[in-house]
């Protein structure tokens, strides 16, 4: 849900990350059913329902009830060729049975943080701004960052640290939070982690690992993509596309990973003579190599810089 600026756009200021990629691979047609999996502010979903016209079909998620509520108002004028729901992209098999939709013929999933949320520092998720320790993308979730941070011990936090921000001085960070706290504020958090952690030779600041960590942790987002690629691909047509852009390595090699694996008639191991698995493959990778944003979309928005669209296609028999 990265977007940046749209000069082509003059209802909305913001465009999605990889936009015209997205609809290349997507191919919409009219009376094709499309999910939007994340649809921020409607970026990518705009794009579908005007490249399906007159009557191709989206199914979108969004489980920000800010952001729900932007895409709304910017979707409206396609009517009930859209439907929109406040739920995570985890209840897709669900949402599309009440449609009654047997099966859709493209997916996109956007897993970067939207800049709406990055850039409102009552979110929490910026350590460039003063905030609460928050870092929900719903306020119905019960756990924030702060939660954790004031109540797991020294051993919990490091390993959150390290599992999903690859944080190099996790001990060191965590040890400091237990000493330290309770936090309420993100600048509270970001001031102590640069006292404490070394100077990065990647010139990132200090914080970024920390509260990537955190954000994943509170949000359990890997956990939530596990859930989503089986889901995805079972919904697929035979034939039809699954995109999803990934913003950070924990996100892109669950999905690579899963891609491989799925890409592939047998999982037994290689010495194994005669497939004893079963296994079959039920998707084609596009391409084994993700797509990046051009220079030109990166010179607009740094943030793009990061991204990677990986595309499979349900294969068709």
């Amino acid at each position: 849900m990265m977007e940046a600026n749209n000069a082509g756009d003059h209802t909305y200021p913001h465009q999605p990350v990889l936009y015209h990629e997205v609809l290349s691979v997507l191919r919409p047609r009219s009376g094709g059913h499309y999910i939007d999996a994340t649809v921020g502010a409607g970026g990518h979903s705009r794009g579908i329902l005007e490249s399906s016209r007159p009557d191709g079909s989206l199914l979108g998620f969004e489980i920000d009830p800010q952001a729900l509520a932007i895409a709304s108002q910017r979707l409206s004028v396609y009517k009930d060729r859209v439907t929109l729901v406040q739920a995570s992209y985890t209840t897709l098999l669900d949402e599309m049975q009440r449609l009654g939709w047997p099966g859709v013929d493209g997916i996109v999933i956007d897993l970067g943080v939207s800049s709406m949320q990055v850039d409102s520092a009552g979110r929490g998720f910026s350590f460039q701004a003063d905030g609460p320790l928050d870092m929900r993308f719903s306020p119905m979730q019960t756990v924030t960052a702060a939660h954790l941070v004031n109540t797991l011990d020294e051993v919990q936090l490091a390993d959150i640290l390290w599992r999903y921000g690859e944080e190099l001085q996790s001990r060191q960070i965590a040890r400091a939070i237990c000493a330290n706290r309770p936090f309420e504020s993100t600048l509270q958090l970001a001031d102590l982690i640069k006292r404490v952690g070394k100077r990065s030779h990647d010139r990132i600041h200090p914080a970024t690992r920390t509260f990537q960590a955190l954000r994943i942790a509170v949000n359990q987002e890997l956990q939530a993509i596990e859930v989503f690629l089986p889901q995805a691909v079972e919904a697929l047509l035979p034939g039809g596309i699954l995109a999803v852009i990934s913003f950070h390595s924990l996100e892109d090699r669950l999905v690579k990973q899963y891609f491989r694996r799925e890409s592939k008639d047998c999982l037994c191991p290689p010495r194994q003579t005669v497939c004893t698995c079963g296994h079959r493959a039920q998707i084609v990778e596009v391409s084994r190599r993700p797509i990046v944003a051009a220079e030109t979309e990166v010179s607009s928005n740094p943030r793009a810089r990061s991204a990677k669209l990986r595309v499979v296609q349900k294969k068709l028999a």
